[in-house]
């Protein structure tokens, strides 16, 4: 799983396409995993998976600072 080989946000621009691809993947698998066990926001989070992994692959998380205007809905 190349979920699991993720521990920190650099670690992303370390896929290559396919690999992102897959990771992308394994995010709605646990999203929809997880908020079938305990409830909550999906369709919210399934439409942020691409994007919230690009944020990362383009910007330096690290430095750059993001705004996430979605309040509690988002788990991505």
């Amino acid at each position: 799983m190349i979920l699991e080989t993720i521990h920190d946000p650099q670690d992303i621009k370390t896929l290559n396409d396919s690999q992102t691809q897959l990771l992308c993947t394994e995010l709605r698998e646990f999203l929809l995993k997880n908020v079938s066990k305990t409830g909550g926001h999906l369709a919210s989070n399934l439409g942020a998976v691409e994007l919230t992994v690009a944020i990362h692959r383009v910007f330096d998380t690290s430095r750059d600072r993001l705004v996430f205007d979605v309040g509690h809905q988002c788990y991505t």
